[in-house]
């Protein structure tokens, strides 16, 4: 039976889960404090009401979206650094901030990934292909490592956003493309161009639009693309990376979607849960800090070839 990981994001200099419960999570980005809903925060909060309120922006709820309550004269926008990269961070209308702190843990197992096979096979490059690339955490990582990307996304702001993370990072001269575009059309197009990739990323949403508004439904579309994403790897591939989010799905039902592809091209799947621990707060009987909670943030399934 398939064993399952705990990818950890833990608090660093910059990035911080201060405390969750009742719903909702309370982060450090950089300087500033963030109160927001999280539906996997089950469990009862751990500071006081106070300390809550406290918090330099408050996420309201209204409708099917929101808005944020900001302390007067703070920001709207500003960076942050993570394992040597940067992102600009901007409150949104649906609560996102611009940053999926749970794949950190991801981030460095792409960048260890790629460096070892360019330093083992002696390559000039590794080509991946990161669709639903979003403001670039992966395609950033997988570039400072030294691959050749080629990040995809319907959205024109989160292209542009992704940019300035890239320029920010000090990672403007890689080869980094920019391609707005649907995810399936553009594989579909790469095919016929016989394109190949060597490591593919995907963060597909439960739901959403294409650049010209093709309509992207997960239980519909999903195990197409991997099909399609099967014709464009390599001869040799490194690996396929599947993370998830919002769509309900267990990362079993990940794994059993990406086996034809680790069947065909003789690969290891493995599956799990990315979560992010708290600040810890209580000590061991050797006054050793013990771990904080896990607050669950969403799943992965990756293949290694």
């Amino acid at each position: 039976m398939q064993q399952t990981i705990t990818l950890i994001t833990k608090p660093s200099k910059d990035y911080e889960l201060i405390d969750s419960g009742d719903g909702e999570k309370l982060e450090r980005y950089g300087a500033y404090v963030l109160r927001r809903p999280d539906p996997q925060a089950l469990w009862k909060k751990s500071l006081t009401d106070a300390e809550w309120k406290a918090a330099n922006y408050s996420f309201i709820r209204e409708g099917d979206s929101g808005r944020w309550k900001t302390k007067e004269g703070l920001p709207k926008e500003w960076s942050i650094e993570m394992d040597k990269l940067k992102f600009l961070i901007k409150p949104t209308a649906f609560k996102h901030t611009g940053l999926f702190p749970e794949n950190q843990p991801n981030w460095n197992w792409i960048q260890e990934k790629i460096s070892k096979k360019l330093q083992a096979d002696k390559l000039q490059t590794v080509k991946v292909l990161n669709l639903f690339g979003y403001t670039g955490g992966a395609s950033l990582a997988a570039a400072s490592a030294g691959a050749e990307v080629v990040h995809v996304d319907g959205s024109k702001s989160a292209i542009t956003w992704a940019k300035q993370n890239a320029e920010a990072s000090g990672l403007s001269d890689k080869k980094i493309r920019w391609i707005e575009d649907d995810a399936r059309k553009f594989v579909q197009r790469e095919i016929k161009r016989g394109n190949k990739y060597d490591a593919i990323i995907m963060d597909p949403p439960a739901f959403g639009h294409g650049a010209k508004n093709e309509l992207w439904k997960i239980e519909d579309d999903f195990t197409n693309l991997l099909e399609l994403c099967s014709q464009i790897l390599s001869d040799k591939p490194l690996f396929v990376l599947v993370n998830g989010y919002s769509a309900g799905y267990s990362a079993i039902a990940y794994e059993n979607s990406l086996m034809p592809m680790a069947l065909k091209y003789n690969g290891k799947i493995e599956i799990g849960e990315l979560t992010i621990e708290e600040t810890p707060r209580h000590q061991d009987s050797a006054g050793q800090a013990k771990t904080g909670r896990l607050l669950p943030a969403g799943i992965f399934a990756r293949v290694n070839f």
